[in-house]
């Protein structure tokens, strides 16, 4: 089984910086694409950034110039740096990743758990 565990949110004031991780764990063979999703109460889950194998990387409007990801391979680990917060990226932050399993070269996709991160206003 693949499982994927983030860390990294809480709360924090407006303007500041947080950067959240997440890590792939389980029989796996290779990481393809990982990606931060968010949902805040009542909304829909919609991507916040994604980031390729390769290092390729887009993002969503709201986030562009204030948000980087970053992935180090050797590790399994995805990373969202935040920076300049506001309070409307208050949310549950959901980690994603899909790619093949060790045994038998099987692909995954995988959700996390989420957390919570939180913008004073």
């Amino acid at each position: 089984q693949v499982q994927l565990v983030e860390s990294g949110g809480g709360l924090v004031q407006f303007g500041g910086s947080l950067r959240l991780s997440c890590r792939a764990s389980g029989s796996i063979l290779l990481v393809n694409n990982m990606a931060w999703y968010r949902q805040a109460p009542g909304k829909q889950r919609d991507l916040v950034a994604l980031i390729a194998r390769g290092g390729t990387s887009n993002y969503a409007d709201s986030v562009k110039g204030r948000f980087t990801i970053s992935r180090d391979n050797t590790k399994n680990t995805v990373y969202l740096q935040m920076s300049s917060l506001k309070p409307e990226d208050t949310a549950v932050y959901y980690c994603k990743a899909d790619g093949l399993r060790y045994y038998d070269s099987e692909p995954f996709d995988t959700w996390g758990q989420g957390t919570q991160v939180t913008v004073s206003s």
